[in-house]
């Protein structure tokens, strides 16, 4: 399907993917890597290794110096930690994602990854950091469907797990950081397709993005 959808001779593609927490768009950018035979990048494991560097050095992931220098010496080994997702993670991710200074140092990284073609997925990824991208996809779903996701794979990595009100809550308040922040708000693209996920499963929303992508496309 991959070769139908784009040539790899071509210019390479890149698609880049933005959304809430628990939207689907993380699945779903991975497996259009691999339909389309390009890297994937989870954005968000940037910011959630800044905010794990700001934690190890014993600094609060809002201080805007502690949090940018955290940014700038990031490296890749950085992005396989294991303790990148989870409530404390995702705090602090949100708090170092507001500093400017974090998403500067970021930002190139980000686009070296995408010069050869490349699905992005992330908050800001048509609006900052690929606003030229051919194919931008804006990835949601209610928040209720979102909470109960996220309660679902929380359960299924064992341990502890906050009842579903506190998940959706922590949600709810994750979103309006996320809508409100001065640095890139999460918005779609003003040329995003959107996609809602509530009513799809993971190849039902791998469907619906290959029919954007060739509507985008014109193949």
């Amino acid at each position: 399907m991959s070769g139908a959808m784009h040539d790899p001779a071509e210019r390479p593609l890149t698609v880049a993917i933005d959304g809430p927490a628990a939207s689907g768009k993380g699945t779903l950018a991975k497996r259009l890597a691999v339909v389309l035979g390009v890297p994937h990048l989870d954005t968000g494991l940037l910011y959630r290794a800044v905010g794990r560097r700001v934690l190890d050095a014993g600094a609060d992931p809002a201080d805007a110096a502690a949090a940018t220098d955290a940014a700038v010496a990031l490296v890749p080994e950085d992005l396989s930690r294991a303790d990148l997702r989870g409530p404390v993670a995702d705090a602090a991710a949100a708090k170092v994602a507001s500093v400017p200074g974090v998403r500067a140092a970021l930002l190139d990284f980000q686009r070296r990854f995408a010069q050869g073609g490349a699905v992005l997925d992330g908050r800001d990824i048509g609006t900052v950091v690929l606003p030229d991208a051919p194919v931008k996809l804006f990835v949601t779903a209610g928040l209720d469907v979102r909470a109960q996701r996220r309660y679902q794979e929380l359960v299924s990595r064992g341990g502890a797990v906050p009842d579903f009100e506190t998940i959706r809550a922590e949600m709810a308040a994750r979103d309006e950081a996320d809508r409100t922040r001065t640095a890139a708000p999460l918005r779609p693209a003003e040329d995003a397709a959107i996609l809602d996920t509530s009513d799809l499963d993971a190849d039902g929303a791998l469907a619906r993005a290959e029919a954007i992508i060739r509507w985008k496309l014109g193949v």
